[in-house]
């Protein structure tokens, strides 16, 4: 049995986690619900990525940022 799928119309993305050397600079942003990401950064709630990560939303990302690839290939299959 497949698990349900749903579209998600607005994504954003968010960080994940930082570097070995402690910098807070996250290694890659993911495609997320966009009124989950408000959510989130105001209530600490989790957020469940395309790919399927969880976690809290902590930074913003800044053009430019690294993508994570999985959630890339997932949000360009759902576009019209």
């Amino acid at each position: 049995m497949s698990a349900p799928t749903q579209t998600l119309p607005e994504v954003d993305t968010r960080p994940e986690g930082t570097d070995s050397t402690g910098d807070d600079t996250p290694k890659m942003f993911h495609y997320v619900r966009k009124d989950k990401v408000v959510e989130s950064a105001v209530m600490g709630t989790m957020v469940v990525a395309l790919c399927g990560e969880v976690f809290p939303v902590t930074k913003s990302p800044k053009p430019g940022s690294p993508v994570c690839p999985e959630c890339k290939k997932i949000y360009e299959r759902m576009k019209p």
